[in-house]
């Protein structure tokens, strides 16, 4: 929990304070950790905004299996919620909406429709699922969210501030109160965050270099 709103949502949402409403991308659901943390830091707050939540999630039996999760004391007041999605993959209310959408995470930025402001990339490591931190991704990542969104990630390999990085993006160091630090990402400086000076650090290791998908690709066919 203290991951969650230390690294995502309070930053993410600090930022994104003068905004009424907010379309948050959660990379990918999970545990819906990033998700219940962003309500339950709303509740508590008592933030005056209206959340708008999609999460592409590959494994429905996880999703369905949350019902009957230990969740910590925070979440709750949250239970019909986590009830609603693991039964239907759906909530809504007046002020809240969430979808979990079971299928590849890929496929379904390429799809979409919504210009996000919030965008929490919590996929597995790039090691482990670099199909989700690959050049090309973090490009179509580029395409559905706004101009001054906010990308929030606990990755600070050189892979993936090379990719962000190549996709124009500017990189703030940032940590949360009893975390590691974590990467927040804009497509504009944030003056109130310490930058990451990219070019610095190309000189000063020229072979690092992001994940494209070709790579991934020659990787796998071998």
């Amino acid at each position: 929990l203290n991951e969650s709103l230390q690294k995502h949502v309070i930053p993410a949402l600090q930022l994104q304070s003068n905004k009424s409403i907010l379309n948050i991308l959660d990379i990918c659901y999970g545990l819906g950790y990033n998700t219940l943390a962003t309500i339950y830091y709303v509740k508590r707050e008592n933030l005056d905004v209206k959340l708008n939540i999609v999460s592409p999630e590959f494994d429905e039996d996880l999703v369905k299996s949350l019902k009957d999760f230990d969740y910590p004391k925070e979440f709750d007041n949250l239970q019909h919620i986590i009830q609603a999605i693991s039964t239907n993959l759906v909530y809504e209310d007046e002020h809240l909406k969430i979808q979990v959408i079971i299928d590849d995470a890929r496929a379904i930025i390429r799809s979409i429709d919504v210009k996000f402001n919030i965008v929490y990339q919590d996929a597995f490591s790039p090691r482990v699922n670099p199909m989700l931190w690959s050049y090309e991704y973090f490009k179509n990542i580029s395409a559905i969210i706004s101009d001054d969104a906010i990308i929030t990630t606990y990755s600070t390999a050189a892979p993936t501030r090379m990719a962000l990085y190549e996709n124009g993006f500017k990189l703030h160091s940032y940590q949360g109160k009893n975390t590691r630090k974590s990467l927040i990402v804009s497509k504009q400086p944030i003056d109130t965050l310490e930058p990451i000076d990219m070019e610095l650090k190309i000189q000063r290791n020229p072979d690092a270099k992001s994940i494209k998908d070709s790579d991934i690709i020659h990787k796998y066919a071998q």
